[in-house]
């Protein structure tokens, strides 16, 4: 009997721990993903490629570019997997004006560049160390993508997980398109 009793108080304390590692799971998933409205943030980030290595960028300085902002940490597996079509999709589209922002706010400088070096990256990349930009682009998770237009407005639908998976992609087209297609601001 003492025996049974023993059992059935393990048998409860394993389902209520589960159940805690359930809701906190969900809770985590849960996060603020309301969609940003509006004017894109644009915070000035220190470039961590390109020839101005070492100068800040901001959304407002690309301004009349049709921008794909895409964060990224060198240790998250979905980004290595989707950096190398994020560089393919930059090379096709450099020339109409399209400008793909890498932003890293989750490395040590030194390993985000060690990242950006192995795989190729020559679209801008930019390194906001801290939360920040996460809190003010509401970011959920690595990697996730958003789309500016030639005006600085977030257009498209917002992408959490990697771009260059099936049940992204029609999204990630959709949004190329729309920046692509955006009218320059006047001035």
């Amino acid at each position: 009997m003492a025996l049974t009793a023993r059992r059935a108080t393990q048998a409860l304390t394993l389902v209520a721990v589960a159940a805690l590692l359930g809701l906190l799971v969900w809770k985590i998933t849960q996060r603020d993903a309301t969609p940003l409205a509006g004017l894109a943030p644009s915070r000035p980030l220190e470039l961590l490629n390109t020839p101005d290595k070492g100068s800040d960028l901001s959304i407002t300085d690309l301004r009349g570019k049709a921008i794909v902002v895409n964060f990224w940490a060198s240790w998250c597996i979905p980004c290595k997997d989707e950096t190398p079509f994020l560089q393919r999709v930059y090379e096709r589209h450099k020339d109409d004006g399209l400008v793909i922002l890498g932003i890293d706010n989750e490395d040590l400088r030194e390993d985000a560049i060690r990242f950006l070096d192995r795989y190729g990256v020559t679209y801008p990349a930019v390194y906001s160390k801290g939360t920040s930009s996460a809190r003010e682009w509401r970011l959920t998770g690595y990697p996730e993508t958003f789309f500016v237009d030639r005006s600085g407005r977030l257009v498209g639908e917002r992408i959490q997980g990697a771009v260059d998976i099936e049940r992204n992609r029609e999204a990630f087209d959709e949004g190329v398109r729309l920046v692509l297609e955006s009218d320059a601001p006047s001035s």
